[in-house]
């Protein structure tokens, strides 16, 4: 009786050592979930969620304690998008507005900027070049349409242009809501 006693807490011990071991070697950095989310958001670290960026925001779906339809510049493609990795039905945008939105870029009307850089240190992510007292330019190619570069700006020389679509931009429009709702009912049926 006593050599399976010490036959099984020497098989514990080994068993504990080893696990111990594969914990250390074979530790996940981050999850890989909030990895996967990440990767769908459009990267602009705007707060429009209410979160201080993408990365927060996607670790706070993929704890669950988020939905995934607060993201206006990911809009309705990046909701969808969600949806399918998670396995979730699509959900209406929260904020409407964002899902009939135009993609659009923010352009400077450059004879009425007074250069107090304010709209460079509103934009997350440095779309917008120029110098204290200089005129100011928008680098059309890295605008992500957020919008938070006009409400800093005191004369308002900043509008938002619809992107102009051409073959290189065009994409298959998704179905509205009301087509989502009837292919779910559908499903359920």
């Amino acid at each position: 009786m006593l050599t399976a006693i010490l036959a099984i807490a020497a098989l514990s011990t080994s068993f504990g050592l080893l696990l111990g071991y594969s914990a250390i070697r074979f530790k996940v950095e981050g999850d890989p979930l909030a990895d996967q989310i990440d990767a769908i958001l459009p990267q602009t670290q705007c707060g429009q969620c209410g979160f201080a960026g993408c990365r927060p925001y996607a670790e706070a779906i993929a704890a669950g304690e988020a939905e995934i339809n607060r993201c206006p510049p990911g809009g309705e493609a990046g909701m969808l998008a969600l949806a399918d990795l998670l396995g979730k039905e699509p959900v209406p945008l929260e904020d409407e507005g964002a899902a009939s939105k135009v993609k659009s870029i923010a352009h400077i009307r450059e004879n009425e900027c007074i250069g107090c850089t304010l709209c460079i240190q509103s934009c997350p992510v440095d779309a917008i070049v120029g110098a204290a007292k200089q005129m100011h330019t928008v680098i059309a190619s890295q605008c992500t349409g957020c919008e938070l570069c006009l409400p800093p700006c005191p004369v308002e020389c900043i509008e938002m242009v619809p992107v102009k679509t051409t073959l290189s931009t065009w994409k298959w429009p998704f179905p509205g809501a009301d087509d989502l709702e009837k292919a779910a009912q559908e499903q359920r049926q």
